[in-house]
């Protein structure tokens, strides 16, 4: 008995040591802090407006259906065909890219992963600071990269919206605390690199920021799409229980009043 609770300590432990890991985005690297409210059905709209139209040409979600997210993401079906579904015409259909795998690893030496799962192989914190660490790198073969996860094989497929940054060198832990808006003098801080914008983008700094939010909110529903519904039955739940046991409270009082 004493060996079994043993092992089932040990079990809990690494599990929970396992998940800081993950959590922490893996390697200790410094994260900007995403605030995501899932309940935002503008933001992630806007999230999937993005994805399709600047993530679907290389990238898959073949989890996730067309309906499915019209559905929990309060989309026309008459606007989603409209404005979301370039890959297929029907939608019921899966969310995959038209790019053949072959021709992928050709061109980017690996093929692009799947992005259903990614915000629950990462964590949305990871995903929001990857997003808007891109910088201009001639030594690169795609002429980018990205102080995050360096020589990436994946361009910078939004850098119209955001422009062209450079890296100027990374910052002292006690600058790069996570804070998604954190400058020094004329450079942004993403993570623990500091950049300076050379060319500017269809947006300015805030509203790309805001829009990765966004994009980020969308994978992470991608991850787990229940969770929409979930949380609002998990406030339902708690509510009745706790209705239940001020009925149970008050018929326990009414069963023990001639006793006493």
């Amino acid at each position: 008995m004493k060996k079994l609770i043993t092992q089932l300590v040990v079990l809990v432990s690494s599990a929970v040591i396992s998940g800081s890991v993950m959590a922490a985005g893996g390697g200790g690297a410094v994260l900007d802090k995403v605030y995501l409210n899932m309940s935002d059905k503008a933001s992630l709209q806007n999230g999937a407006k993005l994805f399709v139209n600047y993530c679907l040409s290389c990238h898959s979600a073949q989890y996730a259906r067309y309906n499915r997210v019209a559905e929990d993401l309060d989309i026309p079906l008459y606007r989603l065909k409209e404005n979301l579904m370039f890959t297929t015409d029907k939608e019921g259909d899966l969310m995959t890219t038209t790019m053949p795998p072959k021709d992928a690893e050709k061109w980017f030496g690996v093929t692009p992963p799947d992005l259903t799962l990614v915000a629950r192989v990462r964590n949305p914190d990871w995903i929001y600071t990857y997003l808007r660490a891109f910088y201009q790198d001639d030594s690169s073969p795609s002429g980018w990269n990205n102080s995050l996860f360096e020589n990436v094989a994946m361009p910078h497929a939004m850098y119209e919206l955001q422009g062209v940054q450079k890296l100027v060198g990374k910052v002292e832990a006690d600058h790069s605390a996570g804070d998604a808006h954190a400058a020094v003098g004329d450079y942004k801080i993403v993570g623990d690199a500091k950049f300076e914008l050379t060319h500017s983008g269809i947006m300015n700094p805030e509203e790309f920021d805001k829009a990765m939010a966004d994009l980020t909110g969308f994978l992470t529903y991608l991850g787990e799409p229940a969770q929409l519904k979930r949380k609002k039955l998990g406030v339902y739940s708690i509510v009745f229980v706790l209705l239940l046991m001020g009925l149970c409270l008050l018929l326990k009082k009414e069963y023990w009043r001639d006793i006493h």
